[in-house]
C-alpha cells in the first residue's frame, strides 16, 4: 500500500509546510541579490514571491491567540484571498523563469505542493508550519545512530512504541518519566479497551513538565 493510500486508509489528512515552501524562496532570493551586486533595485520574482509567504505568516501572527473557530474564520476571510492571489501570480509567471534556477525551483515546489500547502486553512486547529511535529521526531533523528541495536523488527516496533509514547506524552504536557511509571502501574489490569483508553496520554491527569 501506497504512502497516500495509507493516509486514506487511516483517515490522516496530509498537510504541507509554508516553512518548506519559504526557505526555498530564501534561497533564491539570496541567490539573486548576489547575481545582480546591487545593480538592479527591482524587486526580484524570489522576492514578490517571499512577501506573498511573508503576508500569510503575519495573519497567522495576528490570531495566534484566537480560539480555533476564529482562526478558521479569519482564515476563509482574509488567508483564502491572499493564497488566491499568490497563485494566480505563480501560475503567470513560473514559465517566465529560467529553467532550472532556484527561483523556478522555488515556485515549481510550491505549485506542485499547493493542494498540501493550503489544507491549514480548512480547520483551525491546523499550523501553517509543520515545526512542532519537526521538534516531537528531533530526538530521533539526532539519536538514530544509537538505536541501530534495533536489529529485528519486533525490536523495532517496541522502540517505535516507547518513542511514540514519550513523545506524545511531551506533547500532552507530562512528565515522560512519570508517564510511564503510571502506564505500568496500571497496564496489568487493564483488560478492556476502555480501561487502555484511559492510559493514553491525553486521558492522564499528571504534573506536567517543568517548563525551563
Amino acid at each position: 500500500m501506497g504512502f497516500m493510500a495509507r493516509l486514506r486508509a487511516n483517515g490522516i489528512t496530509r498537510i504541507g509546510c509554508w516553512d518548506h515552501a519559504r526557505r526555498k524562496f530564501v534561497e533564491a532570493s539570496k541567490a539573486a541579490k548576489v547575481n545582480a551586486k546591487g545593480k538592479n533595485t527591482t524587486p526580484t520574482k524570489a522576492e514578490v514571491g517571499l512577501s506573498h509567504i511573508n503576508k500569510l505568516y503575519a495573519i497567522e501572527r495576528q490570531i495566534k491567540g484566537l480560539s480555533e473557530a476564529e482562526r478558521y474564520r479569519v482564515r476563509q476571510e482574509l488567508s483564502l484571498t491572499r493564497l488566491e492571489a499568490f497563485k494566480a501570480w505563480l501560475e503567470a509567471n513560473v514559465t517566465r523563469v529560467m529553467k532550472g534556477s532556484l527561483t523556478r525551483q522555488a515556485m515549481e515546489y510550491t505549485l506542485n505542493q499547493w493542494d498540501y500547502l493550503i489544507g491549514y486553512c480548512a480547520r483551525g486547529d491546523l499550523h501553517i508550519s509543520n515545526v512542532l511535529a519537526e521538534n516531537a521526531i528531533r530526538p530521533f533523528a539526532i539519536g538514530r545512530r544509537a538505536w541501530l541495536f534495533a536489529d529485528t523488527t519486533r525490536g523495532a516496533h517496541a522502540s517505535a512504541t516507547c518513542y511514540s509514547l514519550i513523545e506524545t506524552a511531551k506533547a500532552n504536557g507530562l512528565e515522560p518519566a512519570a508517564y510511564i511509571h503510571h502506564v505500568l502501574e496500571r497496564i496489568a489490569t487493564a483488560d478492556t479497551l476502555e480501561a487502555l483508553e484511559t492510559l493514553l496520554p491525553w486521558n492522564v491527569n499528571l504534573a506536567p513538565v517543568a517548563k525551563k
